[in-house]
């Protein structure tokens, strides 16, 4: 029974750490806030930031997993000493480190992404990510670290808060049968990852050395526009599907000046105004890993569905 460390108590981390715990691991979650431990998982306070507390933390594990997410107009600030704090902490520690991470990279993609397509980004979020990337992946053929990553695409499931889910945060429009406006072209194709298949992935991850040292996709289901994945979330909650519509740019644009969150919707246009669909084939190859049937997403997402007050935020993975 080895420990496996999550740093961040997200859904990421924390679904993450319950799977792992039903596995028979023992189970850390580090965060700054702490928590409550149980028999199951324990909790410590831990900022993320700190490598000397993620060292102490993490002696004697077997993986090292970065769930961290920092405020979405935050990255060039809190990830650049979240990410030295984590390299420090797997080196000194000699835990494989496992992090969970995001599209982003691939910037105006031209078909579907694999771990292999270029790593293009040019706005400012995507280049952050490809620099922890590529610093990691340095450490790693170096030798002094064991190193893997997962990238998924945009958050789907009842674990996920609405304003990390395009699609979670538009239940209430769909209980109320009222019109959804969404970011971007309501009819391009996109990639959802279930929030259970991000943990699975994780945890094949952090106990498998045949992941060490490259990146992989999370399964997904085939890709469906969020006109179409509205629609079935609307009859997976027994309701009809509602119009959706996009919200013009320049109202977007004209939001952004007030709000930084918005400003960052905006200089990633090119995830939403296009296909933006990953490939996960390499990774069912190697593991065996597939996604959770598409049915059962929605049934799992309808069916925990309660009204919220949704904050507008941007509903993308860390």
């Amino acid at each position: 029974m080895a420990l496996h460390v999550i740093v961040g108590k997200g859904p990421v981390g924390l679904t993450t750490a319950e799977l792992l715990a039903d596995q028979g691991h023992r189970v850390r979650v580090l965060s700054r806030s702490g928590g409550t431990s149980t028999d199951r998982v324990e909790h410590r306070r831990v900022d993320a930031a700190d490598a000397a507390g993620l060292t102490e933390a993490a002696t004697g594990a077997a993986a090292l997993y970065n769930a961290v997410n920092p405020a979405y107009d935050r990255w060039t600030t809190d990830w650049p000493p979240v990410a030295a704090a984590l390299l420090a902490a797997t080196e000194r520690s000699g835990a494989v480190l496992v992090t969970m991470s995001n599209l982003y990279v691939y910037g105006r993609p031209t078909g579907p992404m694999t771990p292999e397509s270029p790593l293009a980004a040019t706005d400012t979020k995507g280049r952050v990510r490809i620099a922890m990337w590529r610093e990691a992946l340095a450490a790693h053929e170096a030798g002094r670290i064991r190193m893997t990553e997962a990238r998924a695409g945009d958050f789907v499931g009842p674990q996920v808060p609405a304003d990390h889910s395009h699609l979670v945060r538009q239940l209430p429009a769909l209980r109320r049968g009222r019109r959804a406006w969404v970011v971007g072209d309501p009819d391009a194709p996109r990639s959802w990852t279930y929030l259970p298949d991000v943990a699975a992935t994780l945890a094949v991850l952090g106990t498998d050395t045949r992941a060490l040292g490259r990146a992989w996709h999370v399964p997904s289901n085939p890709p469906r526009s969020q006109r179409q994945a509205l629609a079935d979330l609307a009859r997976a909650m027994g309701r009809r599907p509602v119009p959706v519509s996009g919200v013009p740019w320049p109202v977007l644009q004209a939001v952004g000046r007030f709000s930084p969150v918005m400003r960052e919707v905006v200089d990633i246009r090119h995830q939403f105004d296009q296909e933006y669909v990953l490939d996960a084939t390499a990774t069912t190859q190697a593991f065996g890993l597939t996604a959770t049937p598409w049915d059962q997403v929605l049934a799992a997402t309808a069916g925990a569905a309660e009204p919220t007050r949704v904050r507008a935020s941007a509903a993308r993975p860390g």
